[in-house]
């Protein structure tokens, strides 16, 4: 059958009347990306296609916005709710939305005891009352259908007992994964990093080794993936790396020591004058090293401790911020040499409204972000660090782990109590919005075609039109 004679047909399909045979308005949309980046008269590049998708944390641009994107501003648990699916297990990451599948990790308690270990009743007194596990777990990736929700399959990268903790606002799937368009990059930390083709098979797998977090609060920094190679920042309390691996094979390309402390950062890439740079933000300094060997490019101080939001790109430099304990934002050119940790190189600088665990969402030189883990919007623009919006109460949410996102002129904010303010994209602040769903919420939203996926503690929502 031909391309035009194929959509001819799914045309008549989506107007008929033959009930749960007719396709979805997504359904339709969704065949017609495939067909068009498929045929060979339309090849698409993958940098082509994932700007109609979400292949990764921070989505197709690494800021939290979706520029085709134009999911509904209005829901409930029982209005635009195409579908709600429970996920068993326990995760905290994104969904990863491509094409017609929806991939999520989970790790789920079996239940199964190893009576050497001490019970968690029985052991001693740690902060935040964590607990190390004497129970198996199984590191699931879950693949669903776009358009019904339904499990397409799912595979278990490894069962064992892990060998610390974490804090009790989270899990041991709280990395999300990533996708090239061929293959699926599943990160478990000390569990283990598994690749698979986007039909399930695996493609290979490796034990990266444990890390140690101080106080057992638990591991989250995303891999990312560019060209072919694969980036994994581990900073914990023994001794932090970054590894790049060859992502056809796992093979190690290069490894480097890091002199930093606990960190969940996920680093970003960006090409910048002929140089392919990775830029890692953590507590002693920010870094950029050259993709290629793991030559250290450039580097500075200024962020406070405990470092998790992403770094954020804009033009011709990086945007960096910290929330703990203090609040830093900086803006670095990306044309820096050597350490500029006591020079004027930074082009701006914001001490004051950073978060502690959200990452910001730029959206056209308008950088939002929260302070600390409350709901407390700051606005500031991106070029110059001039504040727009300064430490403005949010209504209806308290606290907020999810990082911000943005499509069609909206912002995104998901609450932990499970409500989303949808705000207008202006100068100052105008809730169009406020939507509740009966779920805890701590994972960040993904946004692809008319859809917006949330995860919440329980179950995953696909909420469309």
């Amino acid at each position: 059958m031909s391309t035009g004679n194929l959509v001819q047909y799914l045309l008549i399909t989506t107007t008929s009347e033959y009930g749960s045979k007719a396709l979805t308005r997504t359904t339709f949309f969704t065949v017609l990306t495939i067909i068009f980046s498929t045929h060979p008269g339309n090849a698409q590049t993958f940098n082509e296609v994932k700007d109609n998708n979400w292949h990764q944390w921070r989505g197709p641009e690494t800021t939290g916005i979706s520029r085709t994107a134009a999911p509904p501003t209005v829901w409930s648990e029982d209005k635009n709710i195409q579908w709600k699916v429970e996920i068993d297990g326990a995760g905290s990451s994104t969904p990863i939305i491509w094409k017609d599948k929806v991939f999520i990790l989970t790790a789920i308690n079996t239940g199964k005891v190893n009576p050497s270990l001490p019970k968690p009743a029985d052991q001693p007194d740690r902060v935040f009352g964590i607990k190390f596990p004497n129970t198996h777990y199984q590191f699931v990736t879950i693949c669903l259908n776009r358009d019904t929700g339904e499990e397409v399959w799912r595979k278990v990268g490894s069962e064992h007992i892990p060998h610390e903790g974490h804090h009790n606002d989270a899990d041991f799937a709280s990395a999300s994964p990533f996708t090239d368009g061929k293959q699926l990059y599943c990160w478990f930390g000390s569990a283990g990093l598994f690749v698979y083709d986007l039909d399930g098979n695996e493609i290979w797998s490796r034990d990266l080794g444990k890390a140690h977090v101080g106080a057992s609060l638990g591991e989250g920094c995303s891999p990312v993936v560019h060209e072919g190679r694969i980036v994994i920042v581990r900073d914990h309390s023994r001794q932090s790396t970054i590894e790049v691996l060859d992502a056809e094979t796992g093979a190690t390309l290069w490894k480097k020591d890091r002199d930093e402390g606990n960190a969940w950062a996920t680093p970003q890439i960006i090409e910048h004058s002929g140089r392919t740079q990775v830029v890692t933000a953590a507590s002693n300094l920010v870094r950029s090293y050259d993709l290629e060997n793991g030559e250290l490019i450039w580097q500075s101080s200024g962020l406070t401790g405990n470092v998790i939001p992403a770094p954020i790109v804009e033009g011709g430099h990086i945007i960096c911020m910290s929330g703990y304990k203090g609040h830093s934002v900086m803006a670095f050119p990306l044309s820096s040499q050597g350490d500029i940790s006591d020079s004027s190189q930074a082009l701006w600088t914001h001490d004051r409204g950073t978060p502690y665990i959200p990452s910001p969402v730029l959206y056209d030189g308008m950088l939002y972000f929260t302070q600390s883990n409350r709901a407390i919007l700051t606005c500031i623009d991106s070029q110059t660090g001039e504040v727009i919006l300064d430490r403005t109460r949010l209504p209806e949410i308290s606290n907020i782990y999810s990082s911000l996102v943005g499509a069609d002129g909206h912002i995104y904010i998901v609450g932990r109590n499970g409500t989303t303010l949808v705000l207008e994209r202006t100068d100052e602040l105008k809730v169009i919005a406020t939507n509740k769903i009966e779920e805890r919420i701590d994972a960040s939203p993904a946004l692809a075609g008319n859809q917006l996926f949330l995860r919440g503690e329980n179950f995953l929502y696909c909420i469309a039109k």
